[in-house]
């Protein structure tokens, strides 16, 4: 018998309704449950998996992460300090993937973000750089182990300039040739509380299945959540240098003597150095992985801990549209760099995790991290949608 993909997806959405059955989740038990089923937990294998961003959003949607890979070492060591069940293999993806034979037929996922500089609009975007090659090795996992599903973390770029169509081209023909069909689904942070603008694509490839597109569309519409201001995310830690937020980048801010002006204090450069003002009402741009120094962003303290009523980075872009001069001096002290605590909580991180390593090593981990609130309204996705079957 055919069936329609109409059809399909009408009964998918009927089902959604609650009237024949309805989903549970919940991430610290071991079984996900239906009215008329018991589905065993999720098991996926995480690839490039950092400091473990990605792998809390899954884990918080209910999936068994029972193995995974980074290739740099403090950074597996602020993995295993929070996935401590974990194998963590510290190593080159591509030494590994014929040791994962064992795993075909015996995971549900593979999920991971291959590094993205080769593809980013803020970096050289050159289709020869090596790191722009693990797109490839991740699919080679995948078609080692053979999940029910794949998702695959990138930059906004690789899902939407011209320049990279024949690679995403590509990942469509080798996923279906492995017998995967794969979406690209474009997501923004804030739309996932997260107080980020961050956004980002996640290939998402399900075995032997033509029509998940929609549904997986409308699961994701449904998880949306509104981020929180940076003043709300941000607020109860309190100002930097105390016990509950540490002090742990003192690069100075200066005033550029050749600002280059814009509409908004937030979209000009008028302090020297990458790390650009946040607007504390609003959120924050992207964290990048070169944070740690000059390239920190930077908030107004007294605005956001103390009694300022305005944020004095706005004050001085006013003066600079009324004509001021400006002289290379440093900045008043009320603005400082974004503290690891702080950047950690933008980026959705628990409350408890821990970083290993030097403050420099830790900011990067933090940067390149999927965050971890996005990941899980992903996670949770996939995650109903396979458990449907």
């Amino acid at each position: 018998m055919i069936i329609s993909k109409k059809f399909i997806i009408a009964t998918q959405k009927y089902l959604l309704s609650g009237k024949i059955w309805y989903f549970m989740l919940n991430s610290n038990s071991e079984i996900i449950k239906d009215r008329g089923m018991d589905l065993k937990k999720l098991k996926a294998i995480s690839l490039f998996s950092g400091a473990g961003g990605m792998d809390v959003g899954f884990e918080k949607a209910g999936v068994e992460v029972i193995w995974a890979n980074e290739i740099n070492k403090e950074t597996a060591e602020t993995y295993k300090l929070n996935h401590p069940n974990t194998t963590l293999v510290n190593d080159d993806i591509n030494n590994q993937i014929s040791t994962l034979e064992s795993f075909r037929g015996n995971v549900d996922l593979v999920f991971g973000g291959p590094p993205c500089q080769g593809f980013s609009v803020a970096g050289k975007m050159d289709p020869n750089d090596e790191r722009s090659q693990l797109v490839w090795s991740f699919l080679d996992v995948v078609k080692v182990t053979q999940p029910r599903a794949f998702v695959l973390e990138n930059v906004k770029a690789l899902a939407k300039l011209e320049k990279w169509s024949e690679v995403r081209k590509r990942i469509f023909s080798v996923s279906q040739e492995m017998g995967y069909t794969c979406f690209p689904f474009l997501l923004n942070a804030t739309e996932y509380g997260v107080p980020q603008k961050r956004e980002r694509v996640f290939f998402i490839g399900i075995k032997n299945d033509l029509f998940f597109e929609e549904q997986i569309n409308y699961y994701l519409q449904n998880n949306k959540i509104k981020a929180k201001t940076i003043k709300e995310t941000l607020f109860d830690l309190g100002r930097a240098g105390t016990e509950k937020n540490p002090n742990t980048c003192t690069a100075k801010i200066t005033f550029a003597t050749n600002p280059i002006m814009r509409k908004t204090a937030y979209s000009g450069m008028y302090f020297n150095g990458q790390g650009r003002p946040i607007n504390i009402d609003d959120y924050a741009n992207t964290l990048p992985a070169s944070m740690g120094g000059n390239k920190t962003p930077f908030i107004d303290e007294e605005y956001l801990y103390g009694d300022a009523h305005s944020n004095w980075v706005e004050s001085y872009h006013k003066k600079l549209v009324d004509g001021y001069e400006p002289v290379f001096e440093e900045a008043p002290t009320r603005l400082r760099r974004l503290t690891i605590k702080e950047a950690a909580r933008i980026q959705t991180f628990p409350e408890n995790y821990i970083f290993y390593g030097s403050k420099g090593r830790v900011y990067t981990q933090i940067g390149n991290a999927v965050p971890c609130d996005l990941a899980y309204a992903v996670a949770k996705s996939v995650v109903k949608y396979l458990s449907q079957d």
